[in-house]
C-alpha cells in the first residue's frame, strides 16, 4: 500500500509523490469532493490539478464517481491501467458520499491494499481515508452531501490509517476557525490525531518495510 497523504496538493515535494509511484504514467483525478460546488467552479478545480500533474510526466484523466453511480464493476474496468490515483480536496463528507454511492470505497480499498493503484490526495482526498469523518464537521458541511448527492452524510471512513487527520493547520491561509474546533473534539475525545500544515505530507509506503497504517518520515 503506499498514499501520499498532504494538507495541499505537493507540499512543495513533488519529487516525493513521484518517487512513490515509481513510473510517472497515466493517473486518475478524481474531484468529487467538489460536487457541491457550481459547475464552473468544479469544472475549474479539475483543470487547476491537471498541469502540475503533467508537468511531473503524468497523464492524467479525470475520473467522475458520478458516471459510475452503483456500478462498481465499470469503475473497476475504467481504472484499470491507471498507476495512480489523485483525490483533491474539498468537502470531504461529500467525497465520502460519492465514494459510497458509486462503490469506489469498496474498489479503491482493494486495488490499493494490493498495490495495484497508488493513492495521492489532499486536504478531503487525504481525510476520507481515516477512520472516522467525526470532527471535521467544524470545516466541512455535512449538510452538502444531502445538496450534491441527495443521500445523508456516512460518518467512516475507509480505516486504510489508524489516526484522524487535520489539514490546514499551522496558520493556513486556506484555515478557518473549524481546524481549531476539530482539533479541540479529537482531543477532547482522546482521538489519535495528526495536524498537517500545508507544508506537511504523510507517506505510507508498506512495500519498503512499513505496517498498514504506519506513517513514515
Amino acid at each position: 500500500m503506499r498514499l501520499f497523504l498532504s494538507s495541499y496538493r505537493f507540499v512543495g515535494e513533488p519529487e516525493v509523490f513521484a518517487r512513490l509511484v515509481r513510473k510517472p504514467g497515466r493517473i486518475a483525478v478524481i474531484a468529487n469532493a467538489a460536487d457541491a460546488w457550481p459547475a464552473t467552479a468544479r469544472a475549474a478545480a479539475v483543470t487547476s490539478e491537471l498541469g502540475p500533474l503533467r508537468s511531473l510526466g503524468f497523464s492524467p484523466e479525470e475520473v467522475d464517481l458520478r458516471t459510475h453511480l452503483d456500478d462498481p464493476g465499470s469503475l473497476r474496468a475504467r481504472l484499470d491501467g491507471f498507476g495512480a490515483v489523485w483525490v483533491r480536496g474539498g468537502n470531504t463528507f461529500v467525497l465520502r458520499a460519492q465514494l459510497a454511492r458509486s462503490g469506489a470505497d469498496a474498489v479503491l480499498t482493494e486495488l490499493v491494499r494490493e498495490d495495484r493503484l497508488v493513492y495521492g490526495g489532499y486536504s478531503a482526498g487525504a481525510c476520507v481515508v481515516t477512520p472516522s469523518l467525526r470532527g471535521l464537521e467544524f470545516s466541512d458541511d455535512p449538510g452538502e452531501v444531502d445538496t450534491a448527492c441527495g443521500t445523508s452524510a456516512l460518518w467512516d471512513g475507509l480505516g486504510w490509517i489508524d489516526h484522524a487527520i487535520v489539514p490546514h493547520a499551522g496558520g493556513s491561509v486556506l484555515a478557518d476557525d473549524g481546524v481549531i474546533e476539530s482539533l479541540r473534539y479529537l482531543r477532547e475525545h482522546g482521538i489519535a490525531h495528526v495536524a498537517l500544515t500545508d507544508d506537511d505530507v504523510l507517506v505510507v509506503d508498506t512495500a519498503q518495510g512499513g505496517a498498514p497504517g504506519t506513517v513514515n518520515p
